[in-house]
């Protein structure tokens, strides 16, 4: 195994104990929900009859995802799934022995709302950076940004939150679902920070070496789009390539212009709007 794939199989476990450990010690015992597949498992904990210092959220959370996964094994990759796997065995196994937490940790509702959301955040984070995930929603979003890139996970993501915590306003508080709300905002702000490759980045290269395009989309796996140019200063001809990637993909891209053309001149575009065949990736 590769020490960069490694790294990532290092970052995939962390993250998805520590988003394990923030559902544990920061939402469960003030009544917060999470929101997604794991709010949904949160509630079977708290209905389904069982020890008080067993968790079933782990469980739950793990027999959910399985018709997800086999909805989208198809058309997603091997690795992809290994990690996802993976992912959700240590989530159930760091919800499922760790004695459940009874009483919150600090007094104050927000301060465990927010520092539930911040590891959580940074857990997720740490599972999409790792080109796996920590199931649920993101299976879905993955799957269907390769079979119907016109759905909107967001929008059933949102509708399925907006259900749950209705719920949580009705069966425990209004205050409870508010602080759901909070931690949910939270946790995927926290995520995009440590997230990458959900940020789209359009370079704009200018080469003397035309060899540089097919070095490009040969070991990025990215279209270049390019066109001859004339540089007004020096009167010489130069290679104008465009190609889109995102932001996890940047080192490989400068690396590459370093050993073709250390001299190229490079222009990035951080957050640009890309609509046709950008494949997303993880």
């Amino acid at each position: 195994m590769e020490k960069n794939e490694t790294i990532k199989y290092m970052q995939l476990i962390f993250g998805s104990a520590l988003f394990a450990l923030s559902i544990n010690m920061f939402v469960t015992p003030n009544n917060i929900n999470s929101g997604g597949i794991v709010g949904i498992a949160q509630l079977f904990d708290y209905f389904i009859p069982h020890s008080a210092t067993f968790d079933l959220t782990g469980i739950v959370n793990a027999l959910l995802n399985v018709p997800l996964f086999i909805l989208a094994i198809r058309t997603i990759s091997k690795r992809f799934c290994v990690k996802t796997i993976i992912s959700i065995i240590v989530q159930t196994l760091t919800l499922s022995i760790l004695p459940k937490t009874q009483i919150p940790i600090m007094e104050d509702l927000l301060s465990n709302c927010l520092i539930g959301a911040i590891l959580g955040g940074i857990g997720i984070g740490f599972c999409l950076r790792s080109s796996g995930c920590a199931g649920g929603m993101d299976i879905l979003g993955v799957y269907f940004s390769k079979t119907r890139p016109d759905f909107s996970v967001g929008k059933l993501s949102i509708l399925l939150n907006v259900i749950l915590f209705s719920f949580c306003a009705f069966e425990w508080s209004l205050e409870s679902s508010l602080y759901s709300i909070i931690y949910v905002a939270v946790m995927y702000f926290v995520c995009d920070r440590i997230h990458y490759q959900n940020i789209n980045i359009a370079a704009t290269i200018f080469t003397k070496e035309e060899t540089l395009k097919n070095e490009i989309m040969e070991r990025t796996g990215r279209g270049v789009t390019y066109w001859n140019g004339k540089g007004a200063y020096t009167d010489t001809d130069l290679f104008v390539l465009v190609t889109c990637l995102n932001k996890y993909e940047i080192r490989r891209l400068k690396k590459i212009i370093e050993e073709v053309d250390p001299h190229a001149f490079v222009i990035l575009n951080e957050g640009s709007s890309i609509t046709g065949g950008f494949e997303k990736r993880l």
